[in-house]
């Protein structure tokens, strides 16, 4: 496994980036890797390397760059402001030229393929990249949204909104009584993609909570967090 990490600069300053490979059979498809609000951690990066194992180049930024260097954050009150504070950089608007950016820096490497890409979002990312598939039709060819936050808004970029637009396929992992994506915002969105005849996957995990794909946290539930690989890489294979 190759492991780099850069900054790649984007209009709004230099985004620190790790991106995983195998060594060997490239060039392999881009995969974006988006972290959840906690911030990327060694289980985040056990899970890009997992990823990038199976055949795929996947770039992981550091998404809050917009407020400050790089890192990580515990529990305590003053780490949960911070973090709430610094989610408020990251829109469905400037994700998109942050994709551009590590898009770019993909296409001067021999292992990046030069065909549709996919993504991977979880919690406060899981409607970042379904915005991605809205922005960037031609390009993206699949998505999952784990364990989505905040995926039906009252707002114009919601990510249930415009979605006639979408060519990509998307996968959802749904927990239940996650107060982030209640049960009628799930009833919302299966209108919205039915209407606008997008391809979609979604499963409704009731034994799981939000949180549930990354090793090691409390919330970790392994059944769920399989079930979640096995249809991310189902998916890729069939789009990428």
């Amino acid at each position: 496994m190759i492991i780099e990490e850069l900054d790649i600069t984007t209009p709004d300053g230099d985004m620190p980036t790790w991106i995983y490979h195998p060594e060997h059979d490239g060039p392999h498809p881009v995969v974006l890797y988006l972290m959840d609000a906690p911030s990327i951690r060694p289980a985040l990066h056990e899970m890009a390397s997992r990823l990038a194992s199976a055949g795929y180049y996947v770039m992981m930024p550091y998404l809050f760059y917009r407020g400050g260097p790089y890192r990580e954050f515990g529990a305590s009150d003053e780490d949960m402001h911070a973090r709430r504070d610094l989610m408020g950089t990251v829109n469905p608007t400037n994700i998109i030229g942050d994709a551009e950016a590590m898009l770019a820096v993909a296409a001067t490497s021999g292992e990046a393929e030069d065909g549709k890409y996919g993504a991977v979002g979880f919690c406060m990312s899981g409607g970042l990249v379904i915005s991605l598939a809205k922005a960037m039709p031609d390009r993206v060819g699949g998505v999952a949204s784990i364990h989505g936050a905040w995926l039906v808004k009252d707002t114009p970029d919601s990510p249930h909104r415009g979605l006639d637009v979408v060519t990509a396929e998307i996968y959802f992992g749904w927990a239940d009584n996650d107060p982030t994506a209640p049960a009628e915002d799930l009833l919302a969105m299966r209108e919205a993609l039915d209407s606008a005849g997008v391809t979609y996957e979604l499963d409704f995990l009731p034994e799981a909570l939000h949180g549930y794909a990354p090793p090691h946290g409390e919330r970790y539930n392994r059944e769920a967090s399989e079930l979640h690989w096995e249809r991310v890489h189902s998916l890729f294979r069939r789009n990428l």
